[in-house]
C-alpha cells in the first residue's frame, strides 16, 4: 500500500507485481502493464512458428506483424506510465530475437526454402544469426548512438519485410518454393543489412501528443491505404525504408569521397 501511494502521490499510478515472502517482507518485482505487451509480442511470434508448421503461412505472416505492432508499443507504454526497468528491456531483447529472429526464419523456410536443401537452412540460419546479433549490438550501443538513427536495418523492419513476402506470396495462392531462390536472396539480405553499418531513420523524434488536424487526417488516409491490400502496401513500404536507408548512406559515402579530394 506504501509503494502505490507513492506512486499516487507523484501523479503517475503504475502496475507492478509485487511478490511477499512468508517473512511479510516485502520487494518489488516487475512492471505489469508494459511486459503484458512485450508477452503479447512474443505469443504473436509463437504462434507464428506454429501456424507455419501446420501450413498456414498467412496466418503465420499476420502474427509477426502483430508481433511488430506490439513490441512498438511496449515501450512507449513503459514511457508513459515511468515503469522502465532492466529486466523489462532484457524481456523485450529475448521477446524480439524469437519474434523477429526464429520465427521469420522458420515461416520463410516453410514456405520457401525447404527444396532448396542446405542453401535454404543456410539462408534461413543467416538471418536468424544476423537478427541475434543486431539485438546484441543494440543492447550495447543504445547508450553511445544518435538517437534518431538506427545502425542497421531494425530487426522488426527486417521481420516486417520476410513477413509481407510471405503473405503476399501466401495471399497469391503462389508456392514459395516455385520462387525460393528470390526468397533466399530477401531473406539473407535481410539479415546481413540488420548487422550492415546502413544508418536507418528511427523516427524517435516524432513524439504522441497534439498535433494539426491535418496530421491525424494523414494517419487515416494511410490507414484506408493499407486496408486496401495489406501484405502489397505493407511489403512496397518496407521495400521503400530498406532502399532509402541504402541509397541516403550511398549518398553520404559519395560525400564524403568529394569532401576528401
Amino acid at each position: 500500500m506504501a509503494d502505490q501511494q507513492e506512486h499516487k502521490e507523484h501523479g503517475t499510478e503504475t502496475f507492478e507485481v509485487v511478490e511477499a515472502e512468508r517473512t511479510g517482507t516485502r520487494h518489488k518485482g516487475v512492471y505489469l502493464l508494459p511486459n503484458l505487451f512485450t508477452t503479447g509480442a512474443l505469443f504473436a511470434g509463437f504462434y507464428a512458428i506454429v501456424a507455419a508448421m501446420n501450413g498456414l503461412f498467412e496466418a503465420a505472416a499476420v502474427g509477426i506483424i502483430v508481433a511488430g505492432i506490439l513490441d512498438g508499443m511496449d515501450g512507449g507504454v513503459a514511457r508513459l506510465t515511468n515503469t522502465q526497468s532492466k529486466f523489462g528491456a532484457e524481456y523485450d531483447s529475448l521477446s524480439d530475437c524469437v519474434a523477429f529472429g526464429v520465427a521469420p526464419g522458420l515461416v520463410a523456410y516453410s514456405w520457401g526454402l525447404s527444396e532448396l536443401g542446405k542453401f535454404g537452412w543456410m539462408a534461413a540460419f543467416i538471418y536468424l544469426a544476423c537478427a541475434a546479433l543486431r539485438l546484441a549490438r543494440f543492447n550495447v550501443q543504445a547508450e553511445t548512438t544518435d538517437k534518431r538513427f538506427f545502425i542497421g536495418l531494425p530487426s522488426p523492419t527486417g521481420a516486417g519485410l520476410v513477413a509481407t513476402l510471405v503473405w503476399l506470396g501466401a495471399s497469391r495462392g503462389i508456392d514459395g518454393n516455385d520462387i525460393s531462390w528470390l526468397v533466399a536472396f530477401v531473406v539473407a539480405g535481410a539479415g546481413l543489412l540488420m548487422v550492415s553499418s546502413v544508418r536507418y531513420h528511427s523516427f524517435k523524434e516524432f513524439h504522441i501528443g497534439r498535433v494539426p488536424f491535418k496530421v491525424l487526417l494523414g494517419v487515416i488516409v494511410a490507414f484506408a491505404i493499407v486496408f486496401l491490400d495489406p501484405p502489397l502496401v505493407l511489403l512496397a513500404v518496407a521495400v521503400v525504408y530498406v532502399v532509402a536507408g541504402l541509397l541516403l548512406s550511398l549518398w553520404g559515402m559519395r560525400k564524403g569521397a568529394s569532401a576528401e579530394e
